[in-house]
């Protein structure tokens, strides 16, 4: 049996495998897409240990898991995702001595290659208000598409929200008296996030005078709609980001997510803290955050490079 075609697990793993998938649901309350990479991770090494002759999770040991990562490296995967991998081990590893099921957590000494931490390219400031401006350009003949994406590009950049927050907000998420969405993050943690006059701006626009022509009886309470009515999906979002990237001469092709990236380095560039970003991005980590710090470090060095007659 391949990797893509594992054998049935013994009746022990099996049964841990599922008890594990249901406290991330039901305990850890992880969105779908997080559960299905945590579980089919843990069930690629439970198929590993399988084959080594495990039959229960008390079979599990630390040289166990380093074979399987051993294995995922022979077989050319990244190092991104030989440190998810790992991660998702040690986590059911952590999860099986908590609640009894090992007496000890082997998975707690296992290493990890180190991921890249390379960030896609981001614009200048020059380059996101070009975005912006020749996006509102092509809404001047008042469709209501256009000022919906006038709306949506001025939130991205406002905000740094993610893609697929910014397609599940509601009409009653935004708060024009204070100007702040409230957004749903992974693992539904609910967070406030302040937007600028630009966005409000475009925001009130889209609302009043763009949103109404689209709307239909199953629109529902959707912030944002696509051209039939019902609420935008993400790969809708990310067409127009990359199209209308392309309307700004020069600028790196980038989508929903470079503009998240965009909208931190700036507010980094621009004095802002890394907890007051931490919290703003909704990251979990603020290592995660740090991150931005190269990217606004290396175009540091590259204004010194330029200009100091010593560099």
């Amino acid at each position: 049996m391949s990797e893509e075609h594992p054998a049935p697990l013994p009746e022990a793993l099996a049964r841990a495998l599922g008890d594990y998938e249901r406290h991330l649901v039901s305990e850890r309350n992880l969105t779908a897409h997080t559960v299905r990479a945590y579980v089919g991770d843990v069930a690629g090494l439970l198929d590993h240990a399988t084959r080594l002759g495990a039959a229960d999770v008390g079979d599990l040991d630390l040289r166990t898991l380093r074979s399987w990562l051993a294995k995922q490296q022979t077989m050319g995967r990244s190092r991104t995702t030989l440190a998810r991998r790992a991660t998702a081990a040690r986590v059911f590893t952590a999860w099986l001595a908590r609640t009894g099921r090992v007496p000890v957590d082997v998975g707690a000494s296992l290493g990890s290659p180190k991921a890249h931490t390379s960030l896609p390219p981001v614009l200048r400031t020059d380059e996101a208000g070009e975005l912006v401006r020749r996006a509102a350009e092509h809404a001047d003949d008042g469709g209501p598409v256009g000022l919906r994406d006038v709306a949506m590009l001025e939130l991205l950049y406002a905000t740094g929200i993610r893609v697929g927050e910014l397609v599940g907000l509601d009409v009653d998420d935004v708060d024009r008296e204070r100007n702040v969405i409230r957004v749903l993050g992974k693992g539904r943690k609910e967070r406030t996030v302040p937007f600028g006059r630009p966005a409000a701006r475009a925001l009130d626009f889209w609302i009043k005078h763009g949103r109404p022509l689209l709307a239909v009886p199953g629109s529902g309470a959707a912030l944002f709609l696509g051209a039939r009515g019902g609420r935008i999906d993400q790969r809708a979002v990310r067409t127009m980001v990359h199209r209308r990237i392309a309307d700004v001469p020069g600028a790196p092709d980038i989508g929903p997510h470079g503009l998240r990236h965009t909208a931190a380095t700036h507010l980094l560039e621009g004095g802002a803290d890394l907890r007051s970003v931490q919290e703003l991005l909704g990251h979990a980590s603020l290592a995660t955050t740090q991150l931005y710090t190269h990217v606004t470090t290396d175009r540091l060095r590259r204004a010194y490079q330029q200009a100091h007659p010593r560099a």
